[in-house]
């Protein structure tokens, strides 16, 4: 089955062909580095994640570019309300975002960009749209002329009959209702405090929109494969990075759009006020698992809202010690000393072919995660049943290893390096190990039982003692 996107600009589901066979290039939205991301970031980043393994599973060379917003309205807000620079303020953000997706296992893109750090890239961009009659000088400032792009709408699929000519708007962040001529270059006001370049275009800073077109086409070329975003950032800043692209270059910007949809919190919208605004930290704090938070923001449709719930991550969490907990019987059968046999079962081989068949085929429909999470735990279901009536091979379970490894190149739940354990815990493990030694069972007994209170799960096994920790 071919690989199928629902693409937001033509809003209809189209066959992925990249420009270059069997290499995808792709931007996607980053953080604004003026605090913590929060759950509803990062569900979209982790639809990015999943849109990114799951290419390089069918094959393909990624080379992915996320944006760090340094500079924008309300980086300069803040950095000026604490009283140090724009730098100081964004790298403490910075590390905390890169801190963050390592936690959920997101794999790394390949550039971060910082605007910080491309401003000549945007001034040249910027001259460009003033040179084409795309954009405007007013105030010392330079606005993009949306009545110069016809097009404008076409992704968001606004009607703008009622668009007032000349109309101006200088705010980063704005609703659908305030369509207007919008800031590429923004003049120096001291609310800015030190916080501007000296460039041909005079002494100012950057629009955020701006930003992502320069950025995107200085690593990914004036037209690539795909931008992603979630579903709020189509209007204004998707809408305006086409105009400036297109404009600029004469050029179709992206070849397919592709956006999340927004998640909520136990049924409501996140909100400080509601008391239900998490960050990754704030749930750390509540000890919750940081693989079964992954889980649950994957674990629905990317175009579906996602109602993240407590009760939710609990599932996660069952489900999660499920895999896991097979992965370790497959990996016992593996290396189990007394199995030698080599013998295939051909049961054991067509159940492990079809399911990562539907795997695949699943999330060839646009990503369509909940199919594709059936057949990982229907393949679980098929190879106990296998396994407790007849066993398994070594050369079985060397089979169901490589398709779990498959599943889990894409998922990255499974195979996770357990958080290390410290010397105490060490030290009654191996007091453990030394009373089963004495045959002081009663002791052994109960040094497992205080592990279990720790959060350490032992299992006994021919090829000696194992722990894991609990979810």
């Amino acid at each position: 089955m071919a690989l199928i996107f629902f693409n937001t600009y033509s809003r209809r589901r189209e066959e992925f062909k990249p420009i270059e066979s069997g290499h995808v290039r792709m931007y996607t939205c980053g953080p604004t580095v003026y605090g913590p991301a929060h759950l509803g970031n990062f569900r979209t980043y982790m639809f990015e994640d999943l849109l990114r393994r799951f290419l390089i599973y069918k094959g393909y060379k990624v080379t992915q570019v996320m944006n760090l917003t340094d500079v924008d309205d309300k980086t300069i807000r803040d950095s000026n309300a604490r009283g140090i620079s724009l730098e100081e303020h964004t790298i403490e953000y910075k590390e905390m975002f890169f801190r963050d997706i390592d936690r959920l296992n997101i794999q790394r893109a390949e550039y971060y960009p910082s605007a910080t750090e491309h401003i000549n890239e945007m001034v040249e961009l910027v001259q460009k749209l003033l040179d084409k009659g795309h954009a405007y000088k007013s105030g010392g400032s330079v606005y993009y002329r949306i009545s110069t792009f016809p097009e404008y709408g076409a992704l968001s699929h606004m009607k703008l009959e009622k668009l007032k000519e000349g109309s101006r708007i200088d705010s980063d962040e704005y609703e659908k209702e305030t369509a207007s001529d919008f800031a590429l270059w923004k003049a120096w006001e001291p609310d800015d405090g030190n916080v501007f370049w000296e460039t041909p275009l005079g002494k100012g800073r950057p629009g955020w929109h701006i930003e992502c077109s320069a950025m995107s086409m200085k690593y990914l070329g004036e037209t690539f494969d795909i931008h992603t975003g979630g579903v709020d950032n189509i209007f204004p800043h998707h809408e305006n990075e086409i105009a400036q692209s297109e404009g600029a270059t004469g050029k179709k910007f992206v070849n397919y759009w592709l956006h999340s949809e927004h998640l909520i919190i136990e049924g409501k919208k996140m909100a400080k006020s509601e008391g239900n605004f998490y960050t990754l930290q704030d749930l750390v704090d509540r000890g919750e698992n940081l693989s079964a938070v992954r889980y649950l923001l994957l674990s629905t449709y990317y175009r579906q809202q996602l109602n993240f719930t407590f009760e939710a991550l609990n599932a996660a969490k069952n489900a999660i010690t499920r895999l896991r907990d097979f992965r370790d019987i497959i990996n016992n059968v593996c290396r189990e000393k007394s199995n030698t046999s080599t013998k295939i079962n051909p049961e054991v081989e067509t159940i492990a072919q079809t399911a990562l068949g539907k795997f695949e085929t699943s999330l060839d429909d646009d990503l369509n995660i909940s199919p594709a999470l059936a057949a990982v735990f229907d393949f679980v279901k098929s190879i106990n049943v296998i396994r407790e009536k007849s066993g398994l091979s070594v050369a079985d379970a060397q089979i169901v290893e490589e398709a779990l490894k498959k599943f889990d190149s894409v998922l990255g739940v499974i195979y996770v390096a357990e958080e290390a354990i410290d010397e105490e815990i060490e030290r009654l493990i191996e007091k453990r190990n030394q009373a089963r030694r004495n045959k002081d069972f009663t002791e052994a007994d109960r040094i497992r039982d205080e592990l279990d209170k720790m959060g350490i799960t032992l299992e006994d096994t021919s090829s000696g003692t194992h722990w894991k920790r609990k979810l």
